[in-house]
């Protein structure tokens, strides 16, 4: 175990958390950045004489317990918490949880993009970002944080327009569900996802069934918009692998009537 290299990447991540991200109060400005050991000790529900010795390059291997707890105590990504039991020399164990938070980089592109619907969902196709055009362009429900795109398209939950790309979608939608399902089996949100998705859908269940293999790219689509009217869009998806969530950039071609119409939502969005 290369101790060194574990305790370095401890303390940078460590001293690259705030408070206010863990919900601590504010309080008065500290001498150095970042959290105490004590709190991420606690935070970890382990002593902080334990934790000390692990930034010291002084501490026993940590068991796969103690990293899990230290890589919640840390918000440690996806990517990082894997990083972290490959310097302690242990195989990561499946992740608890998809990711759901958005990172600040990620939300401020959203802002960047006035002509373009972008929303950002994460590995349950729960949209965890969104801007005001996107909202305009697929409902209001998107302001609430509660839409989720499986249960649109399976449930008929929220806003909902005819699409040319509805049946596609729905392979696409239940490839992901799948992999999540793989790769997230103790999240109980995913876990009453599929079940309600499952008791709800016979198109689910049976899609379900085959095992589809999909990825989404580019993409073409009509959508009937109530005061927009027809609009051609294109859809493209970024990926932010170390956070497991996609960007969907919403465009239309220039110089089109539809680029005209989104031109036109934009302005009347808030």
């Amino acid at each position: 175990m290369p101790r060194e290299e574990l305790a370095r990447f401890l303390r940078d991540r460590r001293q690259g958390l705030s408070p206010h991200e863990i919900g601590l109060p504010a309080s008065a400005p500290r001498r150095t950045p970042g959290l105490r050991r004590e709190e991420v000790a606690e935070l970890a529900h382990m002593s902080v004489d334990y934790y000390t010795r692990l930034e010291q390059a002084r501490g026993p291997r940590p068991s796969p317990r103690i990293l899990d707890g230290l890589a919640r105590a840390l918000r440690l990504t996806p990517s990082e918490r894997r990083h972290l039991f490959q310097l302690a020399g242990s195989m990561a164990p499946p992740g608890t949880a998809a990711e759901r938070r958005v990172r600040p980089r990620v939300g401020r592109m959203l802002e960047r993009l006035p002509e373009t619907g972008a929303i950002v969902t994460d590995a349950t196709y729960d949209v965890v970002a969104w801007n005001p055009l996107a909202q305009a362009l697929l409902g209001d429900d998107f302001g609430h944080g509660t839409a989720n795109l499986a249960r649109r398209r399976f449930l008929g939950q929220g806003r909902t327009y005819e699409s040319s790309s509805s049946e596609e979608f729905g392979y696409i939608v239940v490839a992901r569900l799948l992999r999540a399902a793989e790769r997230y089996p103790h999240d109980s949100r995913l876990t009453a996802l599929l079940a309600e998705l499952r008791g709800g859908s016979e198109e689910f269940r049976q899609i379900w069934e085959t095992r589809p293999v999909h990825a989404p790219g580019h993409r073409t689509k009509i959508l009937n918009h109530p005061e927009a009217g027809q609009l051609r869009l294109n859809c493209d998806v970024l990926f932010v692998p170390e956070d497991d969530q996609e960007v969907v950039l919403i465009t239309a071609d220039p110089g089109t009537p539809s680029a005209q119409a989104l031109r036109t939502l934009a302005v009347r969005s808030p």
